[in-house]
């Protein structure tokens, strides 16, 4: 496994905080892991800043951004895409569930230089205490608590994306240090996710004092969102209930209104109410999206499935319009553009040099989706989970033409039906796999023909059968692991789909 140099880019201090204006006083040579670093609160404070600037991309040695990686591992396998001119060779593999092991996309790397800046904080920081009577034992219990939560959450983007990963809880100094570890699996790399989950939740603030802060850094109400996802994947229903309901109860966050505005509100300009957690772009550290979905040359554009099925052209009859969340939203119909990260409102496309939407990992309508599904598995509570569903429904404007009626009584009706209404509300936000693949493996891969379907559907004809045969195989629904990894980390061992 390898970590990059650790840099602390300062001027991106901006865009988490908007309070910080000089330059950090100090760079060690070898990154904030040297011992003559971890002296003050300040520096400890600028070894946090940095890294939330890292989930922004660090531009040195070529490192590859953090939201492209994780857009793609949540979309490519989805069915709400389909390929444009600048679409890779590799990006088509991924699509087609031909994925070889010397396929970049697969390269973890991103993530883990992420954890291992959290390892580096959570080893060091402690040791301020002694150099700097003015950093207090609360402030250190905060950062500790952010930083757990943000490995936590990297983690479980690793193990949903490869299952057995290896589980590293200690900072590596730099790239010249080789790390021999071999996959944890699943389960106890689970088990590690809600454990840093459960010591950050006390430790965490549920606020910093101003809105763009609350939105781009860690807050209780991130943990409470994180767990409620672990503990969905991991079928642990009456919890995941339990940790939705912390955000719901602290009355901190609502939807935003639908409005000719709201597409503005929430997306292009961003921190908004509904927000939880999102990267922090701006126009001094641009992101990636134009060029995947903007540009003549782009690689994606939305698949006929999003307009036609997914939302329908249908007009709502108690609005008079469509929902929402469709054209001019996620979608600029008549192209496929896909739209959410491009457009500056409902009709007008912003330039290169204005790409900075946020990259959102929770948002408010995701609590109350991911509380109703977790409803929807317990006796007695359906109801419940379908006037949550309404909620949302009713926000979005969505026509009688994608409404259901599903038996309160039936989970799995529920649980169809708050599949498709998540695949409306979070429209290439990056969480289209994870959720069909989390609704398949339910009790035990109850749902597998159901994932066979859905992947026999996206692939060229000549190969579904093929396809279909392969999602038998658990480990197909997982990544193989990138072949320079396997070079150079002499215990790890391919996932065994792979060999």
């Amino acid at each position: 496994m390898r970590c990059r140099n650790i840099y602390l880019i300062s001027t991106l201090l901006l865009m988490i905080l908007g309070s910080c204006s000089k330059m950090l006083d100090q760079q060690p040579e070898d990154g904030i892991i040297r011992n003559n670093y971890w002296k003050t609160k300040e520096q400890v404070h600028a070894a946090v800043i940095g890294v939330y600037a890292s989930l922004m991309g660090d531009p040195s040695n070529g490192a590859k951004n953090l939201d492209i990686t994780l857009f793609k591992w949540g979309e490519l396998r989805g069915d709400m895409l389909a390929a444009s001119l600048g679409a890779s060779s590799n990006d088509i593999e991924v699509m087609n569930m031909t994925t070889q092991t010397a396929n970049p996309i697969v390269d973890w790397s991103p993530v883990y230089k992420i954890i291992n800046l959290c390892n580096t904080v959570i080893a060091y920081a402690p040791s301020v205490l002694e150099n700097d009577q003015t950093f207090t034992k609360d402030m250190l219990n905060g950062y500790i608590g952010e930083m757990k939560t943000l490995r936590a959450l990297m983690y479980f983007y690793l193990v949903r994306s490869f299952g057995e990963v290896p589980l590293k809880l200690d900072p590596t100094s730099n790239d010249d240090q080789i790390v021999q570890m071999a996959k944890s699996s699943q389960a106890d790399v689970l088990q590690q996710i809600v454990k840093d989950l459960k010591d950050a939740e006390p430790l965490t603030l549920t606020t910093y004092g101003n809105q763009a802060s609350d939105k781009g850094r860690i807050t209780r109400y991130t943990v409470d969102a994180i767990e409620a996802d672990v503990y969905l994947w991991m079928e642990n229903y009456p919890d995941a209930v339990t940790a939705c309901d912390k955000i719901i109860n602290a009355k901190k966050f609502g939807l935003i209104a639908s409005s000719t505005a709201w597409f503005t509100t929430l997306f292009r300009n961003g921190n908004s109410t509904e927000s939880i957690f999102e990267i922090q772009f701006d126009q001094q550290k641009l992101n990636d999206f134009y060029n995947m979905f903007g540009a003549s040359s782009k690689e994606f554009i939305a698949s006929n499935k999003v307009m036609d099925e997914i939302y329908t052209t249908e007009i709502s009859d108690s609005t008079n319009a469509q929902d929402i969340r469709s054209a001019g939203a996620s979608v600029r119909a008549e192209d496929n553009v896909i739209w959410k990260y491009v457009g500056s409102n409902a009709t007008s496309m912003i330039g290169n040099s204005d790409s900075y939407t946020h990259w959102f990992f929770y948002r408010y309508a995701d609590v109350l989706l991911m509380k109703a599904e977790a409803l929807a598995q317990i006796p007695g509570r359906g109801q419940q989970a379908l006037d949550l569903v309404n909620v949302i429904r009713k926000r979005a404007g969505a026509p009688a033409s994608t409404q259901e009626s599903p038996d309160v009584n039936n989970s799995d009706e529920l649980s169809r039906y708050i599949l498709s209404e998540r695949a409306r509300e979070f429209a290439f936000e990056g969480k289209r796999w994870y959720d069909v693949l989390r609704y398949a493996k339910k009790n035990n891969y109850e749902h597998i023909s159901y994932l066979q379907d859905f992947v026999a559907a996206l692939v060229p004809a000549n190969m579904v059968r093929l396809v279909k045969e392969k999602i038998l195989d658990h480990n197909s629904h997982y990544f193989p692991i990138y072949t320079y990894e396997l070079e150079t980390n002499k215990l790890l061992i391919q996932n065994p789909f792979y060999q």
